[in-house]
This record gives structure tokens, C-alpha cells and sequence, in this order.
């Protein structure tokens, strides 16, 4: 039987972007599909009653270090976005475009490496379109995507099924019915995939 991941993200969460490089070379391992659940960050904060860590200065100043402390142990790209925080709401609509397109490993690679190694505003629609088209998207298509009336409706509604499903923040994943929040429990999430593979 085929085993899958379910991976709650928004591209506003470098932590998401340091989790999904190193959970693709998991998958690897222990031959994993992703289950790719775009969703908006701050409706799931809004829904819970979670804030940012940016609005408290104390953990933010730390999770700035330890965000770059990653990123050169794993020898991920990566800048501090000088646009944080930045509105995500057309590149998640995008990210719903591109899964029912079939290109959704793509599409996510782009937009993580725009935002958090090349430090770019993702919500300017300008600088959308200009990494779509370099990552040999037809920027049009895309931008017109997401204007429609059921895109904008999925987004909103799988959030609203995040949270639901007790997603707090991202990145959150699911092996079964057990979640596993942060970047910093894949050891845990291998471990479980792992034992899947054993049982």
C-alpha cells in the first residue's frame, strides 16, 4: 500500500520551506507521496487564536538566528525576506491552480525559492508573474486562475478544514491521524513513516 504525507503550508513560513526540502528526501527514503494542503497561515492563526511569533519581539529575535542556524546546517538557500511579512493570498491560490494541474512540486519549489532564498515580495503581483514565467509557467493562465470564484473559494475552505483538523501553524503534517508540528520534528515524522513501512 502507497503512503502519503499530508504537508500544511503557506509560503509566509520559512520554517515550512526548511521543512519541505528536507520531508522530500524523507519521502525518498521511505517511498512517501506528499499531500499537498496549501492553506492561509494567518486564517488558521485567526481561527485558533494563535498569533505570529513576529509579534513577540523576544522569540522573534531567536527564531531569526535559529532560522539562518538551519538553513546553513541543512545547506538550504536562504535569506531573511526583507518584505516580511508579506501577503500570500494569489501565491496559495496559485499553489490550488497548480495541484489540479499536476505541477504542484514545481510551482512550490519556485515560490519558496523566490521568497526565501532570493527575497522577493510575493505579493506583488509583478514580481508573481515574473517567477512564474521563469520557472516556465504561462504567467496569463495563472493570473487569471486565480481571480476565479472557486479558487478564492478553496483557499478559504482549506484553511477552514485546517483548522479544523487541529492545524495551529506550519508546518504541520499528518502520518494517519498523528500530526507533527515544526521543522524541527521530521526526525519524528521519518520515524513514523518508517514504522509504517515495518509494521
Amino acid at each position: 500500500m502507497s503512503k502519503t504525507i499530508d504537508f500544511y503550508y503557506d509560503f509566509i513560513s520559512p520554517a515550512s520551506y526548511f521543512a519541505l526540502v528536507r520531508l522530500k528526501e524523507i519521502c525518498t527514503r521511505t517511498g512517501t507521496t506528499i499531500n499537498y494542503k496549501p492553506m492561509l497561515l494567518g486564517g488558521v492563526f485567526k481561527a485558533q487564536g494563535n498569533t505570529a511569533p513576529v509579534t513577540v519581539p523576544a522569540k522573534w529575535e531567536w527564531i531569526k538566528i535559529d532560522f539562518a542556524r538551519t538553513a546553513e546546517y541543512y545547506g538550504i538557500p536562504y535569506t531573511l525576506n526583507p518584505h516580511f511579512i508579506f501577503s500570500t493570498v494569489n501565491a496559495m491560490r496559485g499553489a490550488l491552480w497548480a495541484i489540479s494541474e499536476n505541477r504542484i512540486e514545481e510551482y512550490n519549489q519556485a515560490m519558496y525559492q523566490a521568497a526565501w532564498a532570493e527575497g522577493k515580495d510575493l505579493s506583488s503581483a509583478d514580481v508573481l508573474i515574473d517567477t512564474l514565467n521563469k520557472a516556465g509557467f504561462d504567467a496569463d493562465t495563472v493570473m487569471q486562475a486565480i481571480t476565479r470564484p472557486e479558487i478564492k473559494q478553496a483557499l478559504i475552505t482549506s484553511t477552514q478544514e485546517a483548522a479544523a483538523r487541529g492545524v495551529f501553524g506550519a508546518p504541520t503534517m499528518f502520518v494517519g491521524d498523528e500530526i507533527y508540528f515544526g521543522q524541527d520534528r521530521l526526525d519524528w515524522v521519518e520515524r513514523a513513516l518508517t514504522d509504517q513501512i515495518n509494521a
